[in-house]
């Protein structure tokens, strides 16, 4: 055996002659001019061999599908008994408007619904507050009241369907008004399956979607994770997320580190109210970005579940294996949609779903060519829900269970990303924890530095964009499309709405739901029944907030720079 040099240069080990053959033949070529890196400017080796992966354990820290440490997948027979849920993002103008969107979809094979929500929503504000003004309906849907919530589901049944809600600071009183709607329906809510996304820590991180300081919101949080353990058993009560960590700039790494550590903080304010960890990990979930380095990405979701998998048991104590298991939705790169060629992002979108879906995905959401430019239009979003089928029925991925394990690259680079993320770990433990790195701003600046870093890249031409930086057409060139419109006709009639919503219910009930609200506030309860009583009362999402701004105060970030 001879010793020399291993291909990215970086270690040296004892090699066979043949690579000794191979690595001459390799350096006395010239290489084509190209950076050789991931997405997330991470150098790529021009070869990964077994003796890269020496110190890997098949058994330890590869196994088996639906066996610890689930490198493989969270279930032993994957998409062979069930493939993912094919669940698109939908949510525009009034509910009546998303609602007809709802069984547009379910009616073409989508089996699952996910709610866009608007921006006055997303910050609690109802449709006729003086912030709303020009922004009803255009982001998602408006939802003010238990009124709205019933229109976007009439005539779903929502016993039978899984819903997903993008929503976050207001998310326990807008899940309030879903179980209220499906009580309504003659639904139990031991029938009902979905998930909020709740995930409030990612919005100091990256989104900035916030209303209230951090220790307030961690007690919605948690008072929607006990709720939903004791009543509502199938509903996933937070989905960590890391896609919005990712459309903000960070790379693959940081995504994976941040969204776990969210993720493990949340355990923690569990366990520290006197929750059984056992009682409430089965139905965490996690939402990954899916980037357009195809590699980098199944390495992810791969070193994700292996990690999560050892924390939880040895760290948390989690005896379950559903404890231990990570399941996670996988939304592609909206980030990675360009405005130029949109066609191209039909491309583009179909290697993220399929990453998605070799990564071992739950759920996917497939973006729509058009989405950079606005909210998506029936064509639009019909390609890519067929994007899914396609890969589904046709490409013959589903058909094995984590095909790419055992690729001396892949197994290579799932560990490397399981190493770096450690690391980030050990950082943020430095500092005191998640909360205390969002209040010191590490958390913004790394992100801050990692998409400046890429965007450098991408001007020097280095990150190849098609139509961006190579291969652009002249403006005349372009193909357009047709966009989706939202009319302000829609803003004013759902203002009109919620005003005869306010002049038709009771004025006792509501001043009763919100004295309560206020009461529980000031206390240690659990909020949800009051917010429940409320919902039912028709007291509106904005009415339920600002009694909440008044008691708990609102958050304003300290500026990083």
């Amino acid at each position: 055996m001879k010793t020399v040099d291993t291909a990215s240069g970086d270690k040296t080990q004892s090699r066979p002659a043949k690579f000794v053959t191979w690595q001459e033949a390799f350096g006395a070529v010239p290489q084509r001019n190209a950076p050789f890196e991931t997405v997330s400017c991470e150098p790529v080796p021009p070869l990964v061999t077994e003796h890269d992966v020496a110190g890997l354990d098949a058994d330890t820290d590869i196994g088996l599908p639906g066996q610890f440490p689930f490198t493989r997948g969270p279930y032993a027979s994957m998409y062979r008994t069930r493939l993912w849920t094919m669940r698109q993002f939908a949510g525009f103008g009034s509910a009546s408007d998303t609602n007809a969107r709802f069984k547009y979809l379910l009616e073409r094979g989508q089996d699952g619904l996910s709610v866009a929500f608007d921006l006055p929503t997303l910050m609690g504000y109802d449709a006729d507050h003086e912030h709303s003004v020009g922004e009803v309906g255009r982001c998602g849907v408006a939802v003010s009241s238990l009124a709205d919530m019933e229109t976007l589901f009439d005539g779903v049944p929502m016993a039978e369907v899984t819903t997903s809600m993008t929503i976050n600071s207001p998310a326990a009183i807008v899940w309030a008004m879903y179980l209220v709607t499906a009580q309504k329906q003659g639904c139990k809510l031991e029938q009902l399956g979905g998930t909020t996304q709740n995930d409030i820590l990612k919005e100091y991180i990256a989104q900035k979607e916030y209303i209230f300081p951090p220790a307030p919101s961690m007690r919605l949080v948690v008072d929607t994770m006990d709720f939903a353990a004791k009543h509502v058993p199938r509903w996933h009560p937070v989905s960590i997320s890391g896609y919005h960590i990712r459309e903000a700039g960070s790379t693959a790494v940081q995504e994976l580190a941040f969204t776990l550590a969210d993720g493990f903080a949340y355990v923690e304010a569990c366990m520290e109210r006197g929750m059984d960890v056992d009682s409430f990990a089965p139905r965490l979930s996690h939402f990954f970005n899916s980037h357009v380095d195809f590699f980098e990405e199944i390495a992810k979701f791969r070193a994700a579940r292996r990690i999560y998998a050892r924390r939880m048991r040895d760290k948390y104590g989690a005896k379950s294996q559903r404890s231990q298991t990570l399941r996670f939705h996988t939304q592609t790169a909206g980030c990675s949609l360009t405005a130029q060629q949109p066609y191209n992002n039909i491309v583009r979108t179909t290697w993220e779903a399929l990453a998605g879906v070799l990564g071992g995905t739950q759920s996917l959401h497939t973006n729509s060519m058009d989405e950079t430019f606005a909210l998506p239009t029936e064509k639009a979003v019909k390609i890519a829900l067929r994007t899914q089928q396609l890969i589904a029925y046709e490409s013959g991925v589903a058909n094995t269970i984590d095909p790419l394990a055992g690729s001396w690259f892949v197994e290579d680079l799932t560990n490397r990303m399981e190493q770096a993320a450690e690391e980030i770990f050990e950082q943020i433990d430095e500092m005191g924890g998640v909360i205390a790195a969002i209040e010191k701003g590490w958390f913004q600046r790394e992100i801050a530095r990692s998409a400046y870093q890429y965007q450098r890249e991408v001007e020097a031409g280095h990150q190849v964009i098609i139509g961006v930086n190579h291969h652009k057409e002249d403006e005349q060139e372009e193909e357009k499309i047709d966009l989706l419109e939202i009319s302000l006709d829609s803003e004013r009639e759902q203002v009109a709405r919620l005003h005869k919503v306010k002049s038709t219910r009771s004025a006792a009930k509501v001043e009763e739901s919100l004295a309560r609200i206020r009461t529980d506030a000031n206390g240690s309860v659990n909020l949800m029944p009051a917010f429940m009583q409320a919902a039912e009362a028709y007291v509106t999402l904005g009415e339920m907030t600002d009694v909440l701004r008044e008691e708990f105060g609102t958050y304003r970030e300290t500026p990083t720079f």
